[in-house]
């Protein structure tokens, strides 16, 4: 609804998403319904690094996926794009777990029957430049969201700290914890932890630069993120490709203030302008800042009424000046006045999450729409 021509999701089997609650083939399948209804795709993720005991019921699996409508597999092992091949006729993306960063490997999977592949962050525009001259393979790039400090899934330390699988979905995220650091017995770091991690990706100043190269597709990772953080990253990288493609004039600025709204975390470049530095990183601290700008997403609205059904998602008062995030009109703002239950009931605040509550609102909304404070 925010502007994502598709959606990657992970499934209950052979994703590395193991610990988010994921998808069961019937909700593909509604997912695909509604996806296809609205113009755009459903990509699933099958990208594990699957041991032998993990093989069992992929070919089903797969089988399933192209029956309910899937447009694409996301895969990081050649058994599973061999057996969609023999079995399907999916079409196939290759992960950014097989971190890709020559034009030989893409032209290879390319002849392997790949339609798309997902390049390595650790990737410069400069490379990207390059491996787009030398491919006619579809390319997608990462362009927001988390950034693994290896090379994408080729980390151990889950497995050695936690004995959480990394590439079959068990991250622990080791990389983020803090730590002592040592040389031999001496202690480094008497007045701050240690950690490892990267900050966010975020690419507001590059896309113009992806889109002259001519990358194909640009990625945004929201694994386990909140709808609010989701809508306000796609909206404002939707609305930046499409000024940049219609020749518009950019207010850079504005976008950034539109992508602050929803980070919870620091964020840099990454890999854009070549290898990272010690501001690319997190050595020493951990930066998750939650928000609760969020306040209630739209339902349903009576225009005689002027009274709108909102689900309530982070406390609010009446008093509280708000704007309505919406992806079919610009920000509109408003006071909150009064807020009802359901059965009429004049509250003195909306204070549990998922209740349903009425406000009025003087302008018309719409289901999907999003209210945050200002």
């Amino acid at each position: 609804m925010y502007g994502a021509d598709a959606v990657f999701i992970g499934g209950k089997q052979f994703s590395l998403r193991a610990r988010a609650s994921n998808f069961g083939i019937q909700e593909i399948k509604e997912a695909c319904e509604f996806a296809h209804k609205h113009g755009k795709k459903i990509y699933v993720t099958t990208n594990i690094i699957p041991h032998n005991d993990n093989i069992d019921g992929l070919d089903d699996y797969l089988i399933e996926l192209e029956r309910v409508g899937v447009d694409a597999i996301i895969c990081a092992s050649p058994v599973v794009i061999d057996t969609a091949k023999k079995h399907t006729n999916l079409e196939v993306h290759i992960s950014t777990q097989m971190s890709l960063t020559n034009h030989y490997s893409v032209n290879f999977w390319q002849s392997e029957g790949v339609k798309r592949v997902v390049l390595a962050r650790e990737l410069s525009k400069d490379e990207l430049r390059v491996m787009r001259e030398n491919t006619t393979c579809d390319l997608e790039v990462f362009i927001h969201g988390g950034m693994c400090v290896s090379y994408s899934g080729r980390c151990t330390l889950s497995n050695n700290l936690t004995d959480r699988d990394a590439n079959r979905g068990g991250c622990a995220h080791s990389c983020r914890w803090n730590y002592d650091l040592y040389d031999g017995n001496t202690k480094l770091n008497d007045d701050m932890y240690f950690s490892m991690s990267s900050k966010d990706l975020q690419t507001v100043h590059h896309i113009s630069d992806l889109i002259d190269i001519g990358i194909d597709s640009l990625k945004i990772e929201g694994r386990m993120k909140s709808i609010h953080y989701i809508a306000t990253v796609v909206h404002t990288y939707r609305h930046l490709i499409d000024s940049i493609c219609d020749d518009m004039d950019v207010d850079l600025p504005r976008y950034l203030l539109e992508i602050k709204k929803a980070e919870n975390r620091l964020s840099s470049h990454g890999f854009m302008d070549g290898m990272t530095t010690i501001h690319e990183q997190l050595y020493n601290l951990r930066s998750e800042q939650p928000t609760q700008e969020f306040i209630g997403l739209v339902i349903d609205y009576n225009p005689n009424t002027l009274m709108a059904t909102v689900e309530q998602r982070n406390k609010f008062v009446p008093g509280d000046e708000v704007e309505v995030f919406s992806p079919s009109m610009e920000k509109l703002k408003f006071k909150v006045e009064t807020i009802w239950d359901e059965d009429g009931t004049e509250l003195d605040a909306a204070r549990h999450p998922k209740q349903h509550v009425k406000v009025l609102i003087p302008f018309p909304v719409h289901p999907y729409d999003m209210i945050r404070k200002l």
